[in-house]
C-alpha cells in the first residue's frame, strides 16, 4: 500500500480511511480521527499504546494549519482540534506534519495550555485566522493538484 487518505479528501489513494477506523501499520494500531479545517481530508492518527498522535497539518507546534485556501475553515479546524486532539490524555506526545523551527514534538498538555492560537475562544480564533494576511504559498498551485492525484502526474 502506497498511500492512505481520508475518504473525504477528494484525492486519489490506494486506501481510504474514515473516523474511528483502526489501521495496522507495521504492528502499530492507528486510530483514525478526522480533523478537517486545514483541508476537508485532514486526519490525525492516534497510537494509544505509545501514547502518541500524528496530527499532520491540523495542529502544529504552537500553531495550526492555515485555513485561508484549499477547503480551509477556521471554525471547523478549531472544533476538530478541540474535540479530536485535545480530548486525548494530556501526556500524549504530538508529532506534527512539519515544523518551521526544528522542533519535532510537543504534547497534548503543551498545546492545550501554550498554543497562542488554540487557547483562544472559538470566536477569537476565527477572527485571528481571518486576519493573518499570510503570503500566498509559493508552490501551492503545483502542490494541490499533485496531492489530489497522489503525486502521480506532477513534480514540484
Amino acid at each position: 500500500m502506497k498511500s492512505v487518505l481520508s475518504s473525504k479528501s477528494g484525492g486519489e489513494a490506494d486506501k481510504y480511511v474514515s473516523d474511528g477506523e483502526v489501521i495496522d501499520v507495521g504492528g502499530l494500531k492507528l486510530e483514525v480521527r478526522e480533523t478537517p479545517g486545514h483541508t476537508d481530508g485532514c486526519v490525525s492518527y492516534v497510537e494509544h499504546t505509545l501514547k502518541s498522535v500524528f496530527t499532520g497539518d491540523a495542529l502544529l507546534i504552537r500553531k495550526c494549519g492555515r485555513t485561508d485556501f484549499q477547503q480551509g475553515n477556521s471554525s471547523t479546524l478549531y472544533d476538530s482540534v478541540h474535540k479530536k486532539i485535545f480530548t486525548l490524555p494530556e501526556d500524549y506526545v504530538i508529532y506534527v506534519g512539519h515544523d518551521y523551527d526544528g522542533v519535532l514534538q510537543t504534547s497534548v498538555w503543551e498545546e492545550k495550555n501554550l498554543n497562542p492560537r488554540l487557547t483562544k475562544s472559538k470566536e477569537e480564533f476565527v477572527e485571528f485566522m481571518k486576519n493573518m494576511k499570510l503570503d500566498y504559498p509559493k508552490q501551492i498551485d503545483k502542490a494541490v493538484p499533485a496531492n489530489m492525484k497522489d503525486g502521480k502526474e506532477y513534480s514540484i
